[in-house]
């Protein structure tokens, strides 16, 4: 049996089956078919159910892209990953999850059921924490929560921190002033910022104090009101920081807080104070904690074999040193 699907255009065809359809070979292994492209057209042969399951599968990826999804290889294959577990219909929501951050740029969708899972933490908790290794959007979704916030009046300003911790040089080695010192550490913020925002609109928030982006140490004594506040790279404060960041939060205020416990640039004698966070703040309403694990990773493929061989090696040392 075989049946055809017809797309829109090119674009559409490649997006869905790669630029020189490198993706087919993946497809039709996972979901039993066999699968042949030609310019605007795809032929799907196999048994009518498998045939029947593609159809569906192509056809989710089609909606998701109309919507202002972006189709790329690791979109592919989380999607097949979870057809595979039989999670169709939670695919089709994770899809229907998008964020409009602001006029002129593309919305912003998670791309796994974790980072799904984050996003509504943050819609529905006043302190939320997101705890997961690099790549996972803890971060870049963080900050697009925010955005959207602030361009939908939900408040009134960003506070994006984050402690200023060395991981081999201290800040007086550093060429230039306290901003230019402290800029290298602030740079992931920049970064997020600048792909949801217009540089002109960043320069106005920024002078009009409607955003700000500060090391830790700076929000010691503050009240934050009407604020959506962002604290990156957690795992890098020491227990006193913690605190006394988490009490800084005022009236009608939201809170992110991210970090990778797996990337901790403090002293040997150091406790982090988002590990002591996570150990004595479960359970209180209104805080909420987001587990992402290497499932949640969206960069290169290779980041999370990178990631499960570090997090073996480790796992392996330790075992050793009990032994």
């Amino acid at each position: 049996m075989e049946t055809t699907v017809h797309f829109d255009n090119a674009r559409e065809a490649q997006d869905i089956t790669g630029r020189r359809g490198e993706y087919l070979p993946r497809i039709a292994h996972e979901l039993g078919v066999r699968l042949t492209a030609r310019d605007t057209w795809l032929k799907i042969e196999g048994e009518p159910a498998a045939i029947a399951t593609t159809q569906r599968f192509v056809e989710q990826l089609r909606t998701a892209r109309r919507d202002g999804n972006l189709i790329r290889e690791h979109t592919l294959v989380y999607a097949l990953r979870a057809y595979g577990a039989g999670r169709e219909e939670d695919l089709e929501t994770l899809y229907l999850c998008r964020l409009d951050v602001s006029p002129g740029k593309p919305p912003v969708f998670p791309r796994t059921f974790g980072q799904q899972l984050y996003i509504e933490a943050i819609r529905s908790t006043d302190i939320a924490f997101g705890i997961g290794p690099a790549g996972t959007g803890k971060t870049y979704l963080a900050m697009a929560m925010a955005v959207s916030a602030l361009f939908r009046g939900e408040v009134s300003r960003l506070v994006l921190t984050r402690p200023a911790v060395e991981a081999g040089e201290t800040l007086g080695f550093l060429p230039g002033d306290l901003q230019q010192k402290v800029l290298p550490y602030l740079r992931p913020l920049y970064d997020a910022l600048y792909d949801m925002m217009s540089p002109e609109d960043i320069a106005r928030h920024m002078e009009r104090g409607v955003i700000e982006v500060a090391p830790l140490a700076y929000m010691r004594g503050r009240t934050l009101n009407h604020a959506f506040v962002i604290l990156d790279e957690a795992q890098n404060t020491t227990p006193e920081q913690m605190l006394m960041f988490l009490t800084r939060l005022g009236f009608d205020s939201k809170c992110v807080i991210t970090g990778d416990l797996t990337q901790l640039d403090l002293p040997p004698n150091k406790i982090s104070g988002l590990l002591e966070a996570r150990r004595l703040l479960p359970g209180i309403e209104g805080i909420s904690f987001t587990e992402l694990k290497d499932a949640d990773v969206v960069r290169h493929e290779l980041v999370q074999r990178v990631i499960q061989a570090y997090r073996e090696g480790r796992l392996e040392e330790r075992q050793k040193k009990k032994a």
